[in-house]
């Protein structure tokens, strides 16, 4: 499933997440949300977000937004990773920001190829997947390259070698299934948790209270699409106890279940049984 609309600025006031992925293009600056951390884009970006991941926008913007809606299936991230280096670069990852500024030359290229697939994609009798398919590919490996060489990530990640984020986001990867409390982490880190929380705040541009929350539901976004593993299961995985306590928590953070999410995502041609 693949889809391209325009929508005009007010439709995408507080807009509700959507189980596909969706990247956006933002010929003006904007002023959004993104899972409730604050970002301003420059002019010509493009805005990459992963399903259920929820944007709220803050000023009013001046021209139509072309998007580009996608099933996980129809262009599997986790399958092509390696190819365009989207996964954990464009998508799907808590430390960069969602977007990619690409500048006044390459964002009209990206436009024409968004062009070129709604002309295909409006051609019923002679539609072909896989054009569309090689259109969202070179968008994709163009945004990634661009994010690379220009080191387009958050002012946060300017500054990730710093000493304390840098270690907290090692600790996190390796901990966040079994300790999710910040006090384990400053511990570690021989700071008290006030000193602790303002330091990564200040390095990453968010609380590690938030960091811990958004890495466990990252888990448990791909382990619900990327496995054929029970609710029940997922929940033993990370460490909650109780799988009703772990789908309240999921239903807090994500807007749906567990279950309603494998529901509207589904699970993966490439998912692991």
């Amino acid at each position: 499933m693949i889809n391209i609309d325009s929508y005009s600025p007010r439709t995408y006031l507080n807009q509700e997440a959507s189980p596909l992925y969706q990247i956006m293009l933002l010929p003006d600056p904007a002023a959004l949300a993104v899972d409730f951390t604050a970002y301003e884009t420059e002019p010509y970006s493009l805005l990459f977000l992963s399903p259920y991941q929820h944007v709220e926008w803050k000023n009013p913007l001046q021209a139509p937004i072309l998007r580009i809606l996608f099933h996980g299936d129809f262009y599997c991230i986790e399958y092509h990773k390696a190819e365009v280096a989207c996964n954990g670069l464009l998508f799907n990852n808590i430390y960069l920001q969602p977007f990619v500024t690409l500048g006044k030359d390459t964002y009209p290229k990206i436009e024409q190829i968004v062009q070129e697939m709604k002309r295909e994609l409006d051609d019923h009798s002679h539609f072909s997947d896989s054009v569309i398919k090689s259109y969202l590919q070179l968008i994709l490996a163009l945004s990634s390259k661009a994010k690379k060489q220009h080191g387009d990530l958050t002012s946060l990640d300017n500054h990730v070698q710093q000493h304390e984020g840098s270690l907290f986001q090692e600790l996190l990867e390796t901990h966040f299934a079994e300790e999710k409390a910040v006090n384990f982490y400053a511990e570690r880190l021989n700071l008290n948790a006030d000193t602790f929380s303002k330091k990564i705040k200040k390095q990453l541009g968010k609380l590690p209270s938030a960091l811990i929350q958004e890495r466990v539901i990252l888990e448990s976004k791909k382990l619900l699409h990327l496995t054929y593993l029970s609710v029940k299961e997922v929940a033993l995985r990370l460490n909650f106890d109780d799988e009703h306590y772990f789908s309240r928590y999921f239903k807090k953070n994500v807007g749906v279940s567990p279950s309603e999410f494998r529901a509207q995502v589904g699970i993966s041609i490439v998912a692991s049984k």
